[in-house]
C-alpha cells in the first residue's frame, strides 16, 4: 500500500492594522527613566592621524586657526594623541606651550635646532587635561549662565615650565640672524597674493 502523508504548513496570521503579528515579541508597556543610561557597547578606539614629513621637531609653524592664528610657533614634539605640542615662545610672540592639531598648521621651511632645548616628558596630553567639574558646580552654573565667566589663572606650574623652555629656546634662536623677528611678526595675506604659488 501505498500512504500518502499529509503535512500541514503553519502559517502566521496577518498582523492587523496598529496591532502585532502572532509570535511577534511584545513592546514595553513603560519607557526607561532619563537617568537610566543605555549601553552604547564598545568605546570607539581612536588612533592617531599620521603626521606630514615636514612636521619635525623644531620646525617653525604658521598657526591658521584659534585664538593665535596667524602666529608663527616652534614644534616641540608630537603627542600620544597625535596632536603637535608648540610654543611661540611666549617671550617672543604671547605663544604659550600648547596643544594644536596637525591640520590647521604649514609647516615652513626654516627649522630650529632643539638639541640643546630639553623637552619635560611631563608635557603629555594629560598634563593639559582640564579638571571635571561637580555636579554642584553645574548647578550653580546653570542658574549665573549670563554672568561674566570668571579668568583663567595660569597655574605657577605653567609659568615655571614655560620659563625653563623659554630660556633655552632663546638662546638657540639668537644665534640666527633675524630669527627672532621672523618668529614675532604676524603671517598675513594680502590683495593679489596666492598662496598655492607660495614657498613658506
Amino acid at each position: 500500500r501505498a500512504c500518502l502523508l499529509r503535512t500541514r504548513h503553519k502559517t502566521m496570521a496577518p498582523a492587523k492594522k496598529g496591532g502585532r503579528a502572532k509570535g511577534e515579541a511584545r513592546t514595553p508597556r513603560s519607557y526607561p527613566a532619563y537617568d537610566v543610561k543605555a549601553s552604547k557597547g564598545p568605546a570607539h578606539k581612536q588612533n592617531p592621524q599620521k603626521l606630514r614629513e615636514s612636521l619635525k621637531p623644531g620646525a617653525v609653524l604658521i598657526l591658521l586657526a584659534g585664538r593665535f592664528r596667524g602666529k608663527r610657533v616652534v614644534l616641540l614634539k608630537a603627542l600620544e594623541s597625535g596632536l603637535l605640542l608648540v610654543t611661540g615662545p611666549f617671550a617672543v610672540n604671547g605663544v604659550p606651550i600648547k596643544r594644536v592639531n596637525a591640520a590647521y598648521v604649514i609647516a615652513t621651511s626654516t627649522t630650529v635646532d632643539l638639541s640643546s632645548v630639553p623637552i619635560p616628558a611631563k608635557l603629555n596630553d594629560a598634563y593639559f587635561a582640564r579638571e571635571k567639574a561637580n555636579i554642584g558646580e553645574k548647578d550653580d552654573n546653570f542658574f549665573s549662565a549670563d554672568k561674566p565667566a570668571p579668568p583663567v589663572e595660569t597655574s605657577d606650574e605653567r609659568k615655571k615650565d614655560q620659563k625653563a623652555i623659554d630660556d633655552k629656546l632663546l638662546k638657540v634662536i639668537e644665534k640666527t640672524p633675524m630669527l627672532k623677528a621672523y618668529l614675532g611678526a604676524l603671517f598675513t595675506l594680502t590683495k593679489g597674493m596666492k598662496p598655492h604659488e607660495m614657498k613658506f
